[in-house]
């Protein structure tokens, strides 16, 4: 509060801050407040732009194993599929181009909204 605001946290026991105030400050602390990190975890410091570019990375290395692997040559072992970019939060299991299982790193679908959607 004190870091973005100028407002002390104490006020609000001393009587300078009303309760209405503190609760508009607080649900629109930015993302980077410490708040944030202690409600959301690591998940707090990924914003869209951090998301959408680790997808941008997974979908090239993705395109680049496919073309890897199409012009290799018949006798040459396969390329290994790429790792997808580590993402805060989402554990899981994804399924490979080979029908493999793979731990999953990433976000799931419903974790990025529930993120996105956070104050």
């Amino acid at each position: 509060m004190l870091r973005h605001y100028g407002v002390d946290l104490l006020d609000w026991y001393r009587g300078s801050l009303s309760s209405r105030r503190l609760r508009v400050l607080t649900e629109h602390l930015p993302e980077d407040s410490a708040f944030a990190r202690a409600l959301h975890g690591e998940q707090a410091e990924w914003t869209l732009t951090d998301h959408l570019l680790a997808a941008v990375v997974d979908h090239l290395a993705v395109a680049n194993w496919m073309f890897a692997t199409v012009n290799r040559d018949e006798d040459a072992d396969p390329a290994p599929y790429p790792d997808p970019v580590p993402r805060p939060g989402g554990t899981g299991v994804t399924t490979d181009p080979s029908g493999a299982d793979v731990p999953s790193r990433g976000a799931s679908a419903a974790e990025i909204v529930t993120f996105l959607n956070s104050p």
